[in-house]
């Protein structure tokens, strides 16, 4: 292999002339409306760290409510309701509606505003390109469109706090009929009400994810650096390349589906609504004909593999660092590639055990149920290969790799506590309770967004020159994993217990789980710790953010590869410059080439050419000789 014709060959399609070289672009165009994938990638970034911590800020509200039911917010409660309506917190108090307004946005918020912009857009735009040795993305106004298609969203969504009647009230599901007639009538605008946008907003976020999800497949399927075959791509792009697929063939169907309701709301048809729907007392004038389940289909065949977007680029990423800090190669490459494949293929046809209690006949329930008990078995392939590869390392609890450590159990309880609602006769009973808040929160809370911190703590000399201050990520890490787990363990006692997940003062669950003690406490006694322990988990982030905006300029200066990592975005510079390279990489190897034997270092790059002592085979060991 010719390394410097591989370079040339590479180079030239994106090579500039002088002028272009030099031509500097103006602020607006270099930082605002940029076509750096890095740029981009780091505008998503902090993107979606401000909409996890605003819908996480919801939540926290919540949490006052069913804590403390009918008592008035103290400090801030008074002036709650000059932000988002006098209807909403009269006196401090919160009232049923606007606590439905809340849990709708806080679900929309945290997974299509913050995990999915900043687990697949900001990681993958930023890391991928660089770990395939590209210079950008295939498309880069493509890409910046992208951004700017969930930014717009974002406000559209935002904006609905502020209009009559306030934010949608229908859950994050906007279960039709109820999302169909929600915020109409009297005191409500045709268009600026809170369901409305929430639909206007959600076509927005959906157009970007499909942007997005183009992008990716080809950047990665063109753009890989010469010698850098498919199975030597890092876990991490492998990840993001199935995740771009979920979105692409997942999101069009609710696209539609969303038109199709939002035709409902502000055109009278009928897609969604049945006939002889009555509301207050009257019947509703439509041409009928509709169907609710459609909805239904239509929402969880995207919702489904939706979960799989948030939890794989999670994986990539725990790939990458536990690699890197087990110094060792991860156990079993092309098991994980396969079973990743295997869950983008299988999470297209699980999605109906959302719908157990809709009353599907005994054929159709026996194949979701099927189904959704084999997606289990890559999953468990997964994370025992990430187990195994700890064992016999030589592990360095960085920062990055606390989190990381932390996100495989935590992973391993939602996933294990999903089974019982595989079973339609289980889930009969844990439906709609907070067991499933539990199950599910498990899988994105302690375990994705505990990736997502280890990857910030990871890829941020990378993006900056600069590490984040060890000591301070440690005082993030501990009381977060502490709280997260005694946020969502109880749930899964007062889900047992019969309590409903979204009822705003427990309506008839309330007896349910007065009845049952549970560690000394009834199911509803449990929310006032579960609630402390989410404030205190909030005021645990004001380290990070201190330590993440600190560190940008007063950071400790590091070198390009501070992790003596191996793969391909370590060999440039740190931020790396506009084509990433300064001259465009060969890869020679695999991506995790730790410990070799007969070497100086214990880790290998990929751009290091394979020395003519490793091509030959060690001999074969003497047969024993028998006496």
């Amino acid at each position: 292999m010719d390394a410097s014709t591989s370079v040339e060959t590479h180079h030239e399609p994106h090579g500039h002339d002088a002028s272009h070289e030099h031509h500097e672009l103006g602020w607006w165009r270099k930082y605002i409306f940029s076509t750096d994938h890095k740029v981009i990638g780091i505008q998503y970034g902090f993107t979606g760290l401000i909409f996890l911590l605003f819908g996480f800020s919801l939540m926290m509200l919540m949490r006052w409510q069913l804590a403390y039911p009918g008592q008035a917010l103290p400090v801030i409660g008074k002036f709650l309701p000059h932000i988002f309506g006098p209807n909403t917190m009269p006196d401090g108090k919160m009232t049923p509606d606007f606590y439905n307004s809340l849990g709708a946005m806080h679900g929309t918020i945290m997974v299509f505003l913050g995990i999915v912009p900043l687990a697949f857009a900001a990681f993958g735009n930023f890391v991928v390109p660089l770990q395939i040795g590209a210079p950008d993305m295939a498309f880069p106004k493509v890409n910046m469109a992208s951004y700017w298609a969930v930014f717009v969203g974002g406000i559209i969504m935002l904006i609905s706090f502020f209009v009559p009647g306030g934010a949608a009230k229908s859950g994050w599901t906007s279960y039709v009929p109820l999302a169909a007639i929600a915020d109409s009538g009297p005191g409500h605008l045709p268009i600026f009400n809170g369901q409305t946008l929430w639909l206007i907003g959600f076509i927005f976020l959906i157009t970007s994810s499909l942007l997005g999800a183009i992008n990716f497949i080809a950047t990665i399927i063109q753009l890989r650096a010469k010698g850098l075959t498919w199975m030597r791509l890092p876990f991490f792009v492998w990840a993001q390349f199935v995740t771009a697929f979920l979105l692409l063939l997942a999101f069009p169907p609710l696209e539609a589906g969303i038109i199709m309701q939002l035709m409902d709301r502000v055109a009278a048809t009928s897609f969604f609504m049945p006939v002889g729907l009555v509301v207050n007392g009257a019947p509703l004038s439509i041409s009928g004909g509709g169907s609710p389940l459609l909805w239904q289909h239509l929402f969880w065949f995207l919702a489904h593999p939706e979960v799989y977007v948030l939890i794989l680029p999670g994986m990539g990423i725990v790939a990458e660092i536990l690699a890197n800090n087990s110094r060792k190669p991860l156990w079993g490459y092309k098991s994980l590639v396969f079973s990743v494949l295997t869950i983008g293929f299988l999470s297209f046809i699980v999605w109906a055990h959302h719908m157990w209690l809709t009353g599907m006949g005994s054929a159709v329930s026996a194949f979701f149920q099927t189904t959704t008990l084999i997606i289990s078995i890559p999953s468990v392939i997964i994370l025992s290969a990430f187990f195994i590869s700890l064992w016999g390392g030589s592990i360095r609890f960085t920062v990055p790799m606390l989190f990381t450590t932390a996100f495989l159990p935590m992973f391993g309880i939602g996933g294990l506590t999903g089974i019982p609602l595989a079973f339609n006769s289980a889930d009969l009973y844990l439906h709609d309770t907070y067991y499933v808040i539990a199950h599910f929160h498990y899988i994105v809370a302690p375990g994705t967004i505990f990736a997502l911190f280890a990857g910030i703590y990871y890829w941020f000399p990378k993006a900056t020159g600069r590490k984040m201050n060890d000591f301070w990520g440690k005082v993030h890490f501990w009381p977060t994993f502490i709280c997260m787990n005694v946020i969502f363990l109880p749930m899964f006692l007062q889900g047992m217990a019969g309590m409903h997940r979204r009822w705003y003062d427990g309506g008839q669950g309330w007896n349910v789980s007065n009845e049952h003690t549970i560690w000394g406490l009834t199911g509803f006694q449990w929310n006032m710790p579960i609630s402390w322990a989410a404030w205190v988990m909030g005021l645990a982030q004001i380290p990070f953010i201190i330590n993440f905006f600190w560190s940008i300029k007063h950071g400790e200066k590091v070198n390009d590869n501070p992790w003596e990592a191996t793969t391909l975005e370590w060999t440039a510079p740190s931020p790396p410059p506009h084509g990433n390279f300064v001259t465009a990489p060969v890869a020679y190897r695999g991506p995790y080439e730790y410990s070799l034997p007969g070497r100086e270092r214990d880790y290998t790059m990929q751009n290091e050419p394979v020395e003519p002592a490793e091509r030959i085979r060690r001999k074969p060991p003497a047969e024993p000789v028998l006496v």
